[in-house]
């Protein structure tokens, strides 16, 4: 109110020195009341200006005071109804909340910031230009630096971490072995790619899983070692007790000089041929078990996977017209080519193929489907899926290690072998199932 007032009451004034000015020059006054006038009605006009701008002169000041991130200021308050005091009651209640909830960012960004120096997995952010703009405490220690300014300064720590830094995309992750005072180190190295305000960078995350290696070696070297021992006890103490036998039973007519009868030898080369079996199936044993460890290293050329579909169905017509089984294809794209060694990568799908027609055997609906496609992180995907009875959930952690089979004739190593044969083209093998509902394998190619 106390504005308009004023303003109101500047203007008014201005209009009578006007009016007296021009009663002045037209009533000839002289010049000077003529000048007089003039210059009293200047000196107004100034006033009158400075007066409009003195209340836009404090909405500019608590704008710069915003932009400038400076809310400490406080505008006096009167409490007399004024329309200037209600606003500054108005800036002071906007700075007062800018001031909180920049006091709040500041304790998040603290917060955060002392979260990531503090976790136990090594991370870094760096930009498109290289320089990092973050480094936890537990990437100094696994880096063994006390700082880093530039990512390419890790090639001095190792060119391998280096390289796998600069070439996995968001959602790629690679194993790195490095050398440490403590001892070699196995860092599973994992990339995000990330956008903010316009700029690019990237997320590393360095993960020391050694001890978890360990521990999961130790225990597939112990799953092992108990299924060698179960099937080599299962062939041997038979071989052993039948040869035992045998030995008795011709020690016993040695000794008493008995005559060796048609019926005695027909036993003894019935026990010799039992033994032979046993002793066959046990170097097939040896042998499954030979191959499964020396896997050749892949030959990596295109392959055209509507090209590698066509070959399994052909090559399975015959069976799955024999079980009327559907097989149904899918690819997208249709075109959709994956680099590494066909020989090795159609053995696996043969595997599993394989295991669909039997998982089929009882089943009402007989559909197997074979699907191609890249996932979201731009990985190619390969899936076999059927229909068939499922997998049980203490056999689904079990499937992948050798020789554990959940059939009446197999010899444990298909699923073994493929698993080997994707990781030697650095990927993986997933499996989904449920009791009724069927199961699927996923491929995974990283690319």
């Amino acid at each position: 109110m106390d504005f308009k007032v004023g303003l109101l009451g500047r203007i008014a004034l201005l209009a009578v020195s006007l009016f007296a000015l021009g009663y002045s020059i037209a009533d000839e006054w002289g010049v000077f009341m003529t000048s007089l006038f003039i210059i009293l009605v200047i000196i107004q006009v100034v006033f009158l200006l400075r007066y409009a701008e003195s209340s836009f002169k404090k909405v500019r000041t608590f704008l710069d005071n915003i932009k400038q991130d400076q809310y400490s200021q406080v505008y006096p308050v009167k409490f007399d109804g004024t329309e200037t005091d209600d606003l500054h009651i108005e800036f002071n209640a906007i700075l007062a909340k800018l001031k909180e909830d920049q006091a709040e960012k500041e304790a998040n960004y603290h917060y955060f910031r002392s979260v990531f120096k503090h976790l136990s997995i090594g991370l870094i952010t760096y930009g498109e230009d290289g320089k990092i703009q973050l480094i936890n405490t537990a990437a100094k220690r696994i880096l063994n630096v006390d700082d880093l300014s530039n990512i390419n300064q890790i090639e001095s720590v190792n060119k391998e971490l280096h390289i796998a830094i600069h070439q996995l995309k968001t959602g790629g992750s690679e194993l790195i072995k490095i050398a440490h005072p403590d001892g070699i180190m196995q860092l599973s190295v994992y990339v995000i790619e990330l956008m903010m305000r316009g700029e690019q960078f990237k997320l590393v995350s360095l993960q020391n899983i050694q001890s978890e290696l360990e521990e999961k070696e130790m225990e597939a070297w112990q799953n092992l070692v108990r299924i060698l021992t179960h099937e080599i006890m299962n062939s041997i103490a038979p071989i052993s007790s039948l040869a035992g036998t045998i030995k008795t039973d011709i020690e016993q007519k040695l000794e008493q000089a008995d005559p060796v009868t048609d019926s005695d030898l027909e036993d003894y080369l019935m026990g010799i041929s039992t033994v032979e079996k046993r002793s066959e199936g046990l170097i097939n044993f040896v042998s499954d078990f030979r191959s499964l460890a020396h896997i050749p290293a892949p030959k990596f050329s295109s392959i055209r996977l509507a090209n590698l579909f066509d070959q399994l169905e052909v090559l399975f017509q015959h069976q799955l017209e024999t079980h009327n089984i559907e097989l149904l294809k899918e690819l997208d794209p249709p075109e959709l080519i994956l680099f590494g060694d066909q020989t090795q990568i159609e053995q696996v799908l043969i595997n599993l193929v394989q295991n669909a027609i039997q998982a089929l055997e009882d089943s009402e609906r007989k559909l197997i489907r074979l699907r191609a496609y890249i996932d979201e992180a731009g990985k190619i995907i390969l899936e076999v899926c059927d229909t068939g009875k499922g997998i049980e959930e203490e056999a689904l952690s079990k499937i992948f290690i050798p020789f554990f089979t959940t059939k009446k004739k197999g010899s444990g190593i298909g699923l073994s072998l493929s698993k080997q044969i994707m990781r030697r083209h650095k990927g993986n093998i997933q499996v989904r199932s449920q009791l009724g509902e069927g199961t699927t394998f996923k491929l995974i190619f990283n690319g």
